[in-house]
């Protein structure tokens, strides 16, 4: 982040526009000047959240079809972006970037000319495409406006959803996850295909949510400093909700994959967690005696998000990190 070239003045008020998050609210960037501090600030946090999305779908063993890939509601770019630098561009045959702001897709594609010179980057919108990026846009849809776009995810190979870690944003994603899971396969953040855990009774005051890390530099950075005072926000937090989906078959987990949901609620001698598993979600105890390894991890703030649990009463007897796919 560079703090001279950045228009605080516009930034806090794109902050007042996105906590407004009014669906079909107009196009609020008025000129390169809000684009170009946006993509400093704001999209980068979006970003961190991608590359905690992409890291788990490659430890997974998961990689994208060949095709076009779009890139819908770009704003600056940053999904797209985030997708080529962690896949590569091999084979990617465009990157398409569609917007409902003219402005915002012709910034996002002369950032992404300048960082793939060869690649085809194009303002379109394939009916099919190969792979269908989606990142923070349903604080700005209405209920028919969500169904539409989830219903043209459907046509896609593949689907990738980011949205902020909110309960309503993660409900909205699993009403779209059962909407669409009998056309497309599961793939994450959910360790099995079938209909989602929180909607059995008992799950109502929780919902699926994540938590990404931002690079250790930011906490030393003056300018973001600056940044979060402006935007109200703990740097330290980057709660996310996501969906992938995808035409072809799941990668294979192992019996009693557990994806932890949330964060873990540390205690003086046990933890409790919530995960979710083929057989549903539920909240199981760990406890420091039986596993003094693992809590102390847990107490930093440390934990590793795809475990395999084995579980009796409600408390986990046996737990590992599920180890990265070759």
């Amino acid at each position: 982040m560079n703090a001279d070239t950045l228009d605080w003045s516009a930034l806090g008020r794109l902050r007042a526009a996105f906590l407004a998050g009014a669906a079909g609210a107009q196009d609020y960037w008025r000129g390169e000047s809000d684009l170009a501090s946006y993509d400093q600030t704001f999209a980068q946090r979006i970003g961190w959240k991608w590359d905690f999305v992409l890291g788990e779908l490659s430890r997974r063993g998961w990689s994208p079809p060949a095709g076009e890939v779009l890139d819908w509601g770009c704003g600056s770019g940053v999904a797209g972006r985030a997708f080529l630098d962690h896949f590569g561009v091999a084979a990617v045959t465009s990157l398409n970037l569609y917007d409902r702001s003219a402005l915002a897709a012709g910034y996002a594609r002369r950032q992404a000319h300048e960082k793939y010179p060869g690649l085809e980057v194009r303002l379109a919108q394939p009916d099919r495409p190969a792979v269908l990026l989606i990142s923070h846009v349903l604080t700005e849809l209405n209920p028919d406006q969500a169904q539409a776009l989830a219903d043209f995810a459907a046509g896609a190979q593949a689907v990738l959803w980011v949205e902020p870690g909110t309960y309503e944003a993660s409900l909205t994603l699993i009403a779209i996850r059962e909407r669409l899971r009998g056309r497309l396969h599961v793939v994450a953040p959910c360790p099995h295909g079938g209909q989602c855990g929180l909607l059995a009774p008992g799950h109502e005051r929780h919902w699926c949510h994540h938590f990404a890390s931002p690079p250790s530099h930011v906490f030393t950075d003056p300018a973001w400093g600056r940044f979060a005072a402006l935007a109200g926000i703990d740097l330290r937090s980057l709660p996310l909700s996501y969906l992938v989906l995808d035409s072809r078959p799941r990668p294979s987990l192992p019996p009693g994959t557990t994806r932890v949901l949330g964060r873990p609620r540390v205690y003086k001698a046990h933890a409790r967690l919530l995960g979710c598993a083929a057989e549903g979600v539920r909240e199981c105890q760990l406890t420091r005696r039986a596993h003094p390894e693992e809590f102390r991890r847990l107490r930093k703030g440390v934990w590793e998000p795809l475990q395999r649990w084995s579980v009796e009463d409600h408390s986990i007897t046996a737990l590992a990190p599920l180890p990265p796919r070759e």
